[in-house]
């Protein structure tokens, strides 16, 4: 593949982003937009899944399975140093309705993660400070809206996007901060974990029996995976803020260094977890991990020191998936596929600023409807992620074949098209067993309201640059 360095689309001389993020702060943008808080409040859901075998291979299988797609987008970045990504890799490939349509949807596989969390701020601390669940104010789908919940989300949201427009390097040194407190955290109570277990805790190893039955439980873990497992191409959004003279291999180091820790993280905590305590017990009194630790070890010390740990982690993938959404957005403004504001850049601090502020006042709004609005919105994030990678593969492929006609391999690339072919099918794969309903845990109505929603949101921005 010949292309040379890429210049990013629009950069004026003099002006644009900040260069000062580091391989360290890849590696925690990349590994910290995966791990937010699901391992602690949704264990019982993937034990209930697939059971301790079925979860541990799920995820496995998954994070091997995202590797070729690492390296293709590790062999882009390599050359294209563009916040905006799938978008600057598929332009001048393919049509520019693909091109926005690609960067549109993996918008929503960032952005709707930070209203999630925004709510789930509250339901975490919740668990140390029942006072939380009080003053109620309103219902959405039967599900009542606390006030002291709903205003740690938006107080949470304002620090976020404070960060964010101040500056990468703050949001970059408190995601660093975060992530490497989550591992110290993590390390401790798995060491704990490790120690005063029994194996008996494990069995049955999969939620369902037989043969056909392992397969199932794997399957069905395998499934929501691909949306925990989102975001180790985030490095990639931030691409352009690489300090001066970075060496472009670091890019695709750090994305593969974030898949296997964030699988290793998953295997592991969901093992120690159910080696602690047993995992049916889990699932039938839906405790979360916490809890499992305190009835373990009788210590409500060792629950409130994994709070914290999952407190540091729903901070990072908060700040992480902000920071991978304004990249994206402000990349589409820049080349004029949206209004052009959203290309804005602050003279001072060098961030996208008006993007910051969208996506702020956006996910304020969806955190006002609370976590019954948003699961089956969440629930699109492995399709929108999907689509992204799918988009990327094919297009390093096409950008392949365009530099040697005739020829499958890539000439100082970094990776070699057949982990591109095979990243594409990962990538349809995943899209196949979201939309076949013959397929277990496919998508339902909701699902299919909030993917055409997001669309025609994106098709009446498409259509409305033309007027601009």
């Amino acid at each position: 593949m010949r292309d040379q360095p890429h210049t990013p689309h629009g950069r004026q001389a003099g002006g644009g982003l900040r260069h000062t993020l580091t391989t360290v702060e890849y590696f925690a943008f990349g590994f910290g937009s995966m791990v937010g808080v699901g391992w602690l409040v949704l264990m019982d859901d993937w034990l209930g899944r697939g059971g301790p075998g079925g979860a541990m291979l799920g995820f496995l299988l998954c994070g091997l399975l995202l590797l070729p797609i690492a390296a293709t987008y590790g062999a882009l970045v390599r050359r294209i140093q563009d916040a905006g990504a799938e978008i600057a890799y598929t332009e001048g490939v393919f049509p520019s309705p693909v091109s926005f349509a690609a960067g549109w949807t993996m918008v929503l596989a960032y952005a709707i993660v930070c209203p999630w969390e925004a709510v789930a701020i509250g339901n975490l601390l919740a668990r140390v400070i029942p006072a939380l669940d009080s003053w109620p104010l309103y219902a959405v789908a039967g599900k009542t809206i606390y006030a002291p919940r709903l205003a740690l989300g938006l107080l949470l949201t304002a620090l976020v996007a404070l960060l964010n427009y101040r500056g990468i390097r703050p949001s970059g040194v408190f995601q660093d901060v975060t992530t490497f407190g989550l591992l110290a955290i993590f390390l401790v109570f798995a060491a704990l974990g490790l120690a005063h277990g029994q194996a008996s805790n494990l069995q049955p190893l999969f939620a369902h029996p037989g043969g056909e039955g392992a397969w199932l439980s794997t399957l069905l873990v395998l499934q929501i995976a691909f949306y925990f497992m989102t975001g180790f191409e985030s490095v990639a959004k931030a691409s352009e803020e690489a300090r001066p003279g970075y060496d472009p291999r670091r890019f695709s180091r750090a994305m593969y260094l974030a898949v296997v820790a964030g699988l290793l993280f998953y295997v592991i905590v969901i093992g120690v977890v159910s080696f602690v305590y047993p995992w049916r017990a889990i699932v039938s009194g839906h405790i979360g991990t916490e809890a499992a630790f305190e009835r373990a070890f009788g210590s409500r010390l060792i629950a409130q020191l994994i709070i914290v740990g999952a407190l540091l982690s729903l901070l990072k993938v908060f700040n992480g998936n902000f920071m991978a959404a304004t990249r994206l957005l402000f990349a589409i403004g820049r080349r004029g596929l949206v209004h052009p504001v959203l290309a804005s850049v602050h003279p001072r601090f060098g961030t996208p600023s008006a993007a910051v502020t969208l996506l702020a006042v956006l996910t304020a709004g969806a955190a006002l409807l609370g976590d019954a609005v948003l699961v089956p919105i969440t629930e699109v994030g492995p399709l929108a992620g999907a689509v992204g990678w799918l988009a990327a593969c094919l297009a390093y492929l096409a950008r392949v074949r365009r530099a040697h006609p005739g020829h499958h391999r890539a000439e100082d690339a970094g990776a070699r098209p057949v982990l591109a072919y095979t990243g594409a099918l990962v990538s349809v794969a995943i899209i196949v067993m979201k939309v076949l309903p013959q397929v277990p845990g496919s998508f339902t109505g909701d699902e299919w309201a909030a993917f055409a929603g997001w669309s025609v949101l994106g098709l009446a921005f498409w259509l409305g640059r033309r007027k601009t």
